[in-house]
């Protein structure tokens, strides 16, 4: 799905939602589609002042927040960062796999990873409010090739 489609997306469901997508959320939405993978809140805001001069701090937070609250990006917690979304049009479940080489980030959606941590989470009493599940790790690119073990 190309670019407009999302934002056409997007737009159609902030209408659906009573929202409104500013010129500002639809930009920091397109940065966050182009970029493909994590980026700093500070990253994006470099990017936003190429077309918005006069963007502080503030501007891009509050639109990460529009974003995030919408299920348009996802917060990488460990890295104080953020990710695109492009399953945004419906709630799934959302595992992220970080490469601590390339910085890479794979959203997973495992139903069966999240009915386990929900049942553990229910065994133990606690309820969750909030649900991050991350694991850092090398992707197959970074990772050591099997045969490359220097013994002797």
């Amino acid at each position: 799905m190309n670019q407009e489609q999302l934002i056409s997306r997007a737009q159609h469901l902030c209408e659906q939602r009573g929202l409104r997508f500013t010129a500002i959320r639809q930009q920091v939405f397109r940065l966050l589609a182009q970029h493909g993978n994590a980026i700093s809140a500070y990253e994006l805001l470099d990017q936003l002042r190429l077309t918005e001069p006069g963007a502080k701090p503030p501007t891009i937070y509050r639109a990460l927040d529009f974003l995030l609250e919408q299920g348009f990006a996802h917060k990488v917690e460990s890295l104080n960062a953020y990710i695109f979304c492009c399953h945004f049009d419906h709630a799934h479940p959302m595992q992220l796999l970080i490469c601590d080489g390339c910085g890479n980030v794979v959203e997973l959606h495992d139903s069966a990873i999240d009915r386990a941590f929900l049942e553990q989470a229910r065994l133990h009493g606690f309820t969750i409010t909030n649900k991050t599940i991350e694991a850092h790790g090398q992707c197959a690119q970074c990772a050591p090739t099997q045969g490359n073990h220097n013994e002797g």
